[in-house]
């Protein structure tokens, strides 16, 4: 049987194909210092994807798989300021969210729930997912994906 190599590598949630393997540059110990207010040092805060469209006021923090480590899942923190959320979407790849900051709602499949601090969501693969922010502080919360994932795709609103 043959097994289907997987094509994509997305350092962040936004998506753009491979030009060549990624290479391991920096696999070395280093420690990211919290610095309150959903930063670390070392760690630059970036626009949550390039394009616009289906998502508002929502930025991340690549904390582990943005400096070529072998590591075969990726850190991400993202924080969504009140009134915000992220793009609905669904892809081949599963998610792991963990709630550190304020509160939320996730919506995966059709229902939706409140991850409060600490609560922790597990997103199956090809499952439709989308997080907003209802409430009036930020919300905050640890993303762990893997290192070689597909490109996310669109889900309309049903």
């Amino acid at each position: 049987m043959k097994r289907e190599k997987q094509k994509a590598y997305a350092p962040s949630c936004d998506w753009t194909a491979p030009s060549k393997p990624e290479a391991v540059t920096e696999n070395k110990d280093r420690i990211h210092r919290y610095k309150g207010d959903g930063k670390w040092s070392g760690v630059k805060t970036e626009k949550y994807k390039n394009q616009n469209g289906g998502w508002a006021s929502i930025v991340r923090n690549v904390l582990i798989g943005n400096c070529g480590e072998s590591a075969k899942f990726h850190l991400r923190y993202f924080e969504i300021a009140p009134g915000g959320f992220s793009s609905l979407e669904r892809h081949k790849h599963e998610h792991v969210v963990v709630c550190i900051r304020g509160k939320g709602k996730i919506q995966v499949g059709r229902k939706q729930y409140t991850l409060n601090f600490l609560d922790t969501a597990y997103i199956a693969p090809d499952t439709a997912h989308q997080l907003l922010n209802h409430y009036d502080n930020p919300f905050g919360f640890f993303c762990i994906v893997n290192a070689k994932r597909d490109r996310p795709k669109p889900v309309k609103k049903a």
